[in-house]
């Protein structure tokens, strides 16, 4: 092994479009939110922007003032509809085994509600170290910081922007909302088609090798 070998790392994943595919358990659950309350939710267009917070969503289609309340029913009924239509996306499970074999740490930060994060994880059979839930952005800084992350792995230009504030090296997937252009001019370090190309980078960064390898894996 190379004289310059980084030490084992610790490595963050972000949740949705990362390490699972959860669109079609989402759309359910907005198709179930639209039965409950009355109001029209377009679930197809919602899948398509995942990401942010719940309530961001929630503000295209319910006033101000009912949106705590509509969120405490989404997140009531997620495990329900949701868990069981999510698949893990390719690369999912071997991408977290990488880093356990490097004899590293991987953590998931995201910004779904910690309970229902931990359920998708437990029923794919997805084991990281640590689970953060409910941060969004450059609020993953504060997880990434605690846990001495050295890189960060997601698909959305916040999860860039949460891995640059937090000073860990951004490694992005275009396999969610942003294509690979829009994650490079965030100021992803390396963009990757999607995780099955991760344990490759992950070996060639451990030897000290540069952040060339992936970077231009994906094109819009």
């Amino acid at each position: 092994m190379s004289s310059t070998t980084r030490p084992a790392p610790t490595v963050g994943f972000d949740l949705d479009m990362t390490l699972i595919d959860s669109r079609p358990g989402i759309r359910a659950c907005y198709l179930e939110l639209s039965a409950r309350t009355g109001t029209h939710v377009d679930a197809d267009l919602a899948v398509t922007r995942l990401g942010p917070p719940l309530a961001e969503e929630l503000a295209h289609w319910f006033p101000a003032e009912e949106i705590e309340a509509v969120a405490d029913l989404y997140r009531e009924i997620y495990p329900a509809y949701a868990i069981a239509p999510t698949l893990a996306l390719p690369g999912a499970r071997e991408a977290v085994a990488a880093v356990r074999e490097a004899g590293g740490r991987a953590v998931v930060v995201t910004a779904k509600y910690e309970p229902n994060a931990k359920l998708h994880l437990a029923h794919l059979g997805i084991e990281p170290d640590a689970v953060v839930g409910g941060l969004w952005a450059e609020q993953k800084a504060v997880a990434l910081r605690e846990h001495d992350a050295d890189v960060y792995v997601g698909d959305h230009v916040g999860d860039v922007r949460g891995a640059r504030a937090a000073g860990a090296r951004s490694v992005a997937v275009a396999s969610g909302p942003c294509d690979a252009g829009e994650l490079r001019a965030a100021g992803a370090d390396v963009v990757l088609a999607d995780l099955t190309a991760f344990p490759a980078w992950l070996a060639a960064y451990r030897d000290g090798e540069g952040d060339t390898e992936g970077r231009d894996a994906a094109r819009a």
